[in-house]
C-alpha cells in the first residue's frame, strides 16, 4: 500500500519510485528504465501501485543482459587473480571432462563466435593452460584437451567461484536461484529445441 504522496524519479538505466506509506514511513523502490507507475485505489487506505513496463524494461532480452552483466562482473573478480576471464574460464570448464573437443563443439559450449574462441584458445595455448591434439576418435581431426596446468589452474579457482554463486543466492534466495536456473535451462530447451550446450563437468556453477 502506498499514500497519495508519491514521486517518481527516472534515469537512463532506472527509475525511482517514492512512497509514502498509511503509516507515515517512506519507501523506495527501484524499476528498470520506462517503467510507468500508477497509482491505483486500493481495497485499503491509500492507493496500490500498478507498474507497466515499457521501454528496454519491457523486453526480455534486455533483461537478461542486465543480469548476465551483472552476474559475470562478480564472476570477473573472482577470475581476477590468477588474471583469467570469464570466456577463457568457461573455455577451461569446457575441457574439464578431459576428452577433448573441436573448436566447433567448444564455440557451441561456450557461447562463443569461431574467431573470438581462436584467439582465447591461442592465448591459453600461450600460457600451457590447454593444448591441441589430434581427437582419439577420429586423428583426421583437431581437438583442443585441458592441459594439468589449466587442470591446476581450475583447482584453484573453484572456491572464488563457489563462493560468487553463493553471493547470489544469499542476495536473490538460495530457493530463488535454483529455480531461476532451472527455469532458464528450461527456456533454453523450448527456445533450441536441443539438450543445450556442453555440460560442464564437477558443477560449478555461476
Amino acid at each position: 500500500m502506498t499514500g497519495v504522496g508519491a514521486g517518481v524519479t527516472a534515469g537512463m538505466a532506472s527509475a525511482t519510485q517514492t512512497s509514502i506509506l498509511p503509516e507515515g514511513r517512506m519507501r523506495q523502490s527501484r524499476y528498470p528504465a520506462g517503467t510507468i507507475i500508477r497509482p491505483e485505489r486500493g481495497p485499503g487506505q491509500g492507493r496500490e501501485l500498478h507498474v507497466v513496463t515499457t521501454g528496454l524494461g519491457s523486453s526480455l532480452a534486455y533483461l537478461l543482459s542486465r543480469a548476465e552483466r551483472s552476474v559475470n562482473r562478480g564472476l570477473a573478480a573472482a577470475l581476477a587473480a590468477e588474471d583469467v576471464t570469464v570466456e577463457q574460464w568457461r573455455i577451461l570448464r569446457g575441457l574439464a571432462d578431459g576428452r577433448g573437443h573441436s573448436m566447433g563443439e567448444l564455440a557451441e559450449a561456450v557461447l562463443m563466435p569461431h574467431p573470438t574462441l581462436t584467439k582465447a584458445v591461442d592465448r591459453l595455448v600461450d600460457r600451457s593452460l590447454v593444448y591441441r591434439g589430434h581427437d582419439p576418435a577420429d586423428r583426421r581431426r583437431v581437438a583442443v584437451f585441458l592441459a594439468d596446468r589449466g587442470a591446476e589452474l581450475l583447482a584453484r579457482v573453484e572456491g572464488g567461484v563457489a563462493e560468487h554463486h553463493q553471493v547470489i543466492a544469499a542476495a536473490y534466495g538460495p530457493e530463488r536461484t535454483e529455480q531461476l536456473m532451472r527455469d532458464l535451462e528450461s527456456l533454453v530447451r523450448a527456445l533450441d529445441g536441443s539438450a543445450g550446450p556442453l555440460p560442464l563437468p564437477g558443477h560449478a556453477r555461476s
